[in-house]
């Protein structure tokens, strides 16, 4: 029996795990298949507060994660399986065995939707990306591809626009799904072109382990062309990690789970913080500090109930 079980363990996971442990309530962190989360995907992180020179995703990952082991989370290796949460206490099917909590942090995430080429996972973070605004900064004057047609690729194309020397849009249809204003402000800008009806079919590194080019094909002539790119900003969306959740908790069209007064869900006791109910953000730092507020929450609650 736990009183707290933060599933996830990314930047919401760990600081929820933190906070909650200093509040002496010994929380059991589930890890997750993902541990650490998709920072553990990144090179660098230089917009995160307190590290003026930048941190390794994996380093500021491993040093959450002691943090909240020095103060007493118990941080359990293993991937869960099953929630019910129509009992009380919450059961945690986990690969590991049953967990029992009378609160849960619900910390999963979500995941970028990649664009299933062989070698796309090994070139994350050398080359290729899944959020602008943590990695544009590496590009400064280098030719960048954004893959997509919806408001964040056009987003993710104007931002990045501060530091290519040149971005191309690549969609797969000849229209965008952009909302307007977005797409008037990626035709006005002059660094920004698009290539229509097409899709990369092939990411090339040239044997020096980072993105140098990029084979294209227009779905309507079959025509193959290469283009020499340094980046590759993958702004196809991402699915939240809710399966678990789907019939127990309220959620949006879109499937993130709907959060009220801070992080509390539709059920009491079930809290949700960092990306798995935060669609807009999706930043290390809002992560963060909504780990923060679902630790609270739960701590107050547990007051409540009477711990």
């Amino acid at each position: 029996m736990h009183n707290v079980t933060i599933i996830g363990s990314g930047p919401a996971g760990l600081t929820a795990a933190l906070y909650t442990a200093r509040a002496n309530l010994k929380p059991l962190v589930i890890e997750g298949l993902d541990a650490g989360g998709q920072l553990m995907l990144t090179t660098g992180v230089e917009n995160f507060p307190g590290f003026p020179d930048g941190i390794m995703g994996p380093e500021l990952m491993a040093a959450m994660r002691s943090q909240a082991e020095r103060f007493g989370a118990e941080i359990r290796r293993g991937n869960v399986t099953n929630v019910d949460l129509a009992q009380r206490p919450f059961v945690i099917t986990t690969d590991e065995g049953l967990v029992r909590t009378r609160a849960l942090i619900i910390a999963t995430g979500a995941s970028s939707k990649l664009l299933g080429l062989p070698n796309e996972r090994e070139l994350i973070g050398h080359g290729i990306s899944t959020c602008a605004t943590c990695d544009g900064f590496f590009f400064r004057g280098k030719p960048i591809a954004v893959v997509g047609g919806g408001d964040s690729a056009l987003e993710e194309a104007t931002f990045l626009t501060r530091f290519a020397s040149h971005v191309t849009v690549i969609h797969r249809r000849e229209t965008l799904r952009a909302s307007k204003i977005m797409q008037d402000k990626a035709f006005a800008n002059p660094k920004i072109a698009f290539e229509w009806d097409s899709e990369i079919v092939e990411i090339r590194d040239g044997g020096k382990g980072s993105v140098q080019s990029i084979e294209l094909q227009n779905l309507r002539t079959g025509v193959r062309r290469e283009l020499h790119v340094d980046g590759v900003f993958v702004a196809i969306g991402h699915t939240p990690n809710t399966s678990l959740f789907k019939h127990q908790l309220e959620m949006h069209d879109n499937d993130y789970l709907i959060t009220y007064e801070g992080s509390k869900t539709s059920l009491a006791g079930v809290f949700a913080c960092g990306d798995v109910q935060d669609h807009v953000y999706r930043q290390a730092i809002t992560a963060a500090g909504s780990g923060c507020m679902a630790a609270i929450d739960a701590e107050r609650y547990l007051e409540h109930l009477g711990h």
